[in-house]
């Protein structure tokens, strides 16, 4: 059983942030080619908006601003964005090349309608007809126990769904093929290039950074408004929203910040996403360790956060890691919110193989978020370390080192640090992609003292 204490350790050394990696427009057009193949039909439609753009964004670099948007992968490598009048400014932004069509039934409420107002006709001027088979990507599917045909297509409007039924006819078929983006272990988005994993990472670095200063200067006096600007919000795309909750009673992890003042003594927790990653830190705002509070709760949670990091590597199944943070877990008085850790990329949550029993096995090329939640708490305590780690083999290590130098630098001082201060070896396949990974301070006006692994 692992021993944990508190010591006294500042944070893995600043890296530079530069310029947001891009990724090339050729990626895009790979993923548009291997989505079509797997999806084994006439027509791909893969469904976008505002709230539920990750798929969208994935394949072709597009993320709806105000309204609906859907890409077309068609017969012949055909490519169409099909967008409503605000998407018509923004398509230049997109980056994989495609066909760019005015559905104006895709446009907010109010807004003309006079060029093209019955989407019907605008998806049957593209091509898709009589006898079409047609697979819909929605923004996640149904699992076979939870409907009576989960082929079916499910999470996407059914205004949409209708449409393309209509126009394919009683020949046709339309069939849920989000599973060939989503899928923990077979799906587009969970397995990614040394583009997509360098692009991940600045939002890591940059998230974790923004929570670390929300924790560093949080003190009693402020409001959760004060405390939330202290992130020095900069324009980053974010995955969700805003997070810095506190309280002396219930407190709702979830919840954006408002008005109340913190207080001295106060469960606290904030979160940042931003796309590719989320940090979350919480403890208690106080100076002096609450010596209960370590014994019973931080220092059995991170010893369940330190087994999933060392736990997490090639060939492990999700099943086999749940099952060893539910171990080191044992005796403990709260158990998981939800999954010990899962898959994360544009949306902060996509997936995951890390579920009770699961045979999914953890490949290169994933990258997942150590997101474990205690629960539950007693009135006014708040408790999480969440950050970003990508599962990387030989080849692809090679590869972000050779093309992303300054980015492995920080990534070999940020698994040595986890080693050498915080007593936690990870394995040669994980690379750290937040700036401060398993750093937590329990006591966040105390923010150097900090868990520590000391032993077997």
């Amino acid at each position: 059983m692992r021993n944990i204490e508190l010591r006294t350790i500042t944070p893995p050394a600043a890296f530079p942030v530069g310029p947001r990696p891009q990724v090339p427009a050729a990626e895009y057009e790979r993923r548009a080619e291997a989505l079509y193949d797997a999806a084994g039909c006439d027509w791909v439609v893969v469904y976008g908006d505002r709230e539920h753009n990750a798929n969208l964004t994935f394949v072709c670099g597009f993320d709806p601003r105000f309204e609906e948007a859907l890409l077309l992968l068609g017969p012949g490598g055909r490519r169409v964005l099909v967008v409503g009048n605000e998407g018509l400014g923004y398509t230049p932004l997109a980056t994989l090349a495609a066909e760019v069509v005015l559905a104006q039934s895709l446009s907010l409420m109010g807004q003309p309608r006079d060029v093209a107002p019955r989407l019907r006709d605008v998806l049957a001027g593209v091509g898709i007809g009589a006898g079409a088979r047609v697979g819909v990507v929605g923004w996640k599917y149904l699992e076979p126990e939870e409907g009576d045909d989960p082929a079916e297509p499910a999470f996407v409007p059914a205004f949409l769904v209708s449409t393309l039924r209509r126009l394919a006819g009683p020949g046709g078929r339309l069939i849920d093929v989000t599973p060939a983006l989503a899928h923990p272990t077979e799906g587009l988005k969970s397995r990614v290039s040394a583009a997509q994993i360098a692009q991940y990472a600045w939002a890591a670095q940059r998230a974790a950074d923004a929570v670390l200063r929300i924790v560093r200067g949080a003190r009693p006096g402020i409001t959760e408004h004060e405390a939330a600007g202290l992130m020095g919000y900069q324009g980053e795309p974010l995955s969700c929203h805003v997070m810095m909750v506190s309280g002396d009673d219930q407190i709702i992890g979830l919840r954006s910040p408002g008005d109340r003042v913190l207080g001295l003594g106060d469960g606290v927790t904030t979160a940042v996403g931003y796309w590719g990653s989320l940090s979350c830190r919480a403890g208690l705002l106080r100076a002096t360790p609450d010596q209960t509070f370590f014994t019973d709760v931080a220092a059995p949670y991170f010893r369940a956060v330190a087994t999933w990091w060392q736990m997490l590597r090639i060939g492990a199944t999700g099943g086999e890691v749940h099952d060893a943070v539910m171990g080191a877990l044992a005796g403990a008085a709260f158990r998981p919110a939800l999954n010990p850790g899962h898959l994360i990329a544009i949306d902060e949550w996509s997936h995951t193989p890390v579920r009770p029993g699961s045979v999914e096995r953890v490949a290169s090329g994933m990258v997942f978020q150590c997101d474990i939640i205690p629960t539950p708490l007693p009135p006014g305590q708040a408790l999480n370390c969440e950050d970003t780690v990508a599962v990387a083999d030989a080849s692809l290590r090679a590869e972000i080192a050779a093309g992303y130098p300054e980015l492995w630098r920080a990534i070999e001082a940020r698994r040595e640090h986890m080693r050498a201060a915080l007593g936690i070896a990870l394995p040669e396949e994980l690379l750290p992609l937040s700036s401060a990974p398993a750093y937590l301070p329990p006591f966040w006006m105390a923010s150097d003292l900090v868990c520590a692994v000391t032993g077997e």
